[in-house]
């Protein structure tokens, strides 16, 4: 009697189909998220203009994880399309050093891209589980992606440039649950639509399901969160003119001073007609208030009674109180001299006042060296001959405006990336933020805009308005809900000139003197996130199923 024919082979559907790319489908495959996972990372965060591209940037990657690649090759690819990503994003830096860039980008690429390495070991584990198994691995690796930008907050001395949250500076509809969350809450979504996006092509395409069986939990999951964030901004923003009350007419004054003229004792006097003519035209149009940017005093604003004397006589002729950005010194000429880059006040009636913001993070290398004293040559690269002190007192400045006395909070230089300093100043009692900022190290390119999605992310996180204003740049104002409400440009559209410009800046009456749940309780959101992680780790671990173990490499 013959023997039945071979009953067809079942695949398991643990077992990477029949590659359908030729002999090296591995190699193909890595080639193939590495080209995506830049395209889609450089072109998620500004200057480009593709934030929607966050949602998927990882999903190339956590897809090919699904697939279990061997761990070398994936980590080597990551690294390498994490390290070109930031050394695009971070090129700017070129126009100071060439050096800290190629150090840097792949450097904050790789810190980054550890992240895929909790990926590489999570997506293949939670195919074929349990809803809940595979919903408690989505949540505890979005929650390690968190955990990880927060840590940047202290890398190298803190430099946490360019969370995936700044990615959506310009779409008010995710980023409201920063109010609650920290910037913290918008990449956690973010990084839940990334999995649940690659979670659900690999049902669509790999995992042999038919009908209602390829639906996808993780990623019906991430747009719930998305809809909430949605629901959250519908319930925030609605109806926001009925609430509108005046803050004053501010003036921001945009010198556009070259950075190589900036510290030139022989540019002084030109910059310093440059800023007259300057103030004088703002003060013109009769603000509440003018505004100039980080250190654009061409002297010492305290410490030096001849140019204190000189910017007196000018806010008396303007006849309008000034906030300007300078560098001053207590006790100077004494062993026990301090100088510090920070912000002042003057007025028409009373000249400069004795209250004074010292910027609290200064930037290393160039305000100060650090272990000079180990490294004395270290101190050639630093532009502004000593070390700057750091400041300590978050207190903002007062300042009498028609409708009442307003406590501006500062923020010098890059400051406003750190959210713990902005939250500070809040809790001080900051009415409104101030960034006092000089981009014209970096030219007219990327950093600009991604410096202003910072600002964004506080004011939202905050609930405060935030004024920019920059020796060149981004200047405007951003409203309590990450509003761009106005940026200053000339006659040709062009955020980089030299002018001077009034804006009617408003304030949310619902958050006069109310703090937003994340400025009372910080970074709260970071510690979830960690027990998050720890939590999916053990589901996967000790939940029943099969998980699909990746090969030894």
């Amino acid at each position: 009697m013959p023997s039945a024919p071979p009953s067809p082979a079942v695949r398991d559907p643990y077992d990477p189909p029949p590659p359908p790319w030729g002999p090296r489908p591995d190699l193909v495959a890595a080639a193939a998220v590495f080209v995506l996972t830049v395209a889609l990372t450089v072109g998620a965060f500004p200057p480009c203009k593709a934030p929607e591209f966050a949602y998927v940037l990882a999903a190339p990657a956590l897809l090919w994880a699904c697939r279990r690649p061997k761990l070398k090759l994936f980590l080597w690819t990551l690294f390498a399309a994490q390290a070109v990503s930031w050394t695009i994003l971070l090129s700017w830096l070129h126009h100071v050093t060439w050096g800290g860039l190629i150090f840097l980008g792949p450097f904050v690429g790789a810190w980054v891209g550890s992240w895929y390495l909790a990926a590489w070991w999570t997506m293949p584990r939670i195919i074929g589980r349990p809803t809940l198994v595979r919903v408690g691995a989505q949540l505890g690796l979005a929650g390690v992606w968190v955990v990880i930008e927060w840590t940047r907050n202290w890398l190298l001395g803190g430099f946490p440039w360019l969370p995936l949250a700044a990615s959506q500076w310009q779409r008010m509809s995710v980023i409201q649950v920063a109010s609650f969350t920290g910037a913290g809450g918008i990449s956690f979504v973010l990084i839940m639509m990334n999995i649940g996006a690659s979670a659900y092509a690999h049902r669509l395409f790999f995992e042999g399901l038919q009908g209602f069986r390829r639906r996808s939990q993780e990623f019906l999951f991430a747009l719930f969160l998305l809809l909430a964030c949605l629901c959250l901004m519908v319930s925030e923003t609605i109806n926001r003119a009925q609430f509108s009350v005046p803050l004053g007419r501010i003036a921001l004054v945009q010198p556009e001073i070259p950075q190589s003229e900036k510290w030139d004792p022989a540019e002084q006097p030109k910059d310093w007609a440059i800023l007259q003519r300057l103030t004088l035209l703002a003060a013109a149009g009769r603000p509440d208030l003018i505004l100039w940017p980080e250190a654009a005093a061409p002297g010492w604003v305290k410490g030096d009674p001849q140019f204190q004397a000189q910017l007196e006589d000018l806010v008396a002729r303007s006849r309008v109180p000034l906030l300007l950005g300078g560098v001053g010194a207590e006790n100077p000429g004494r062993p026990t001299e301090k100088d510090f880059n920070g912000a002042f006040v003057a007025t028409p009636d009373l000249g400069l006042q004795t209250a004074y913001y010292a910027k609290r993070h200064l930037v290393p290398f160039g305000e100060y060296v650090p272990f000079r004293s180990l490294f004395p040559k270290l101190a050639k690269i630093v532009p502004i001959g000593g070390d700057f002190q750091a400041g300590t007192d978050a207190a903002p400045l007062l300042i009498h405006l028609p409708h009442g006395t307003m406590a501006f909070g500062v923020l010098v230089c890059y400051e406003d990336i750190f959210p713990a300093l902005a939250r500070d100043t809040t809790l001080a009692g900051a009415d409104v933020l101030t960034v006092l900022s000089n981009d014209a190290w970096y030219g007219e390119g990327a950093e600009s805009p991604q410096h202003a999605a910072e600002s964004v992310l506080r004011a939202v996180e905050a609930r405060r308005p935030v004024l920019r204003c920059t020796n060149g740049g981004w200047s405007g104002w951003i409203d309590e809900f990450g509003a761009i409400r106005q940026t200053l440009t000339d006659e040709n559209g062009r955020e980089f000139f030299r002018g001077a410009e009034s804006i009617d800046v408003t304030r949310d009456s619902r958050w006069v003197n109310q703090q937003s749940f994340y400025v009372q309780h910080g970074d709260w959101f970071v510690l979830v996130c960690a027990i998050l992680a720890g939590l999916g780790a053990a589901l996967l671990l000790t939940a029943p199923g099969r998980p699909a173990e990746p090969p030894a490499d």
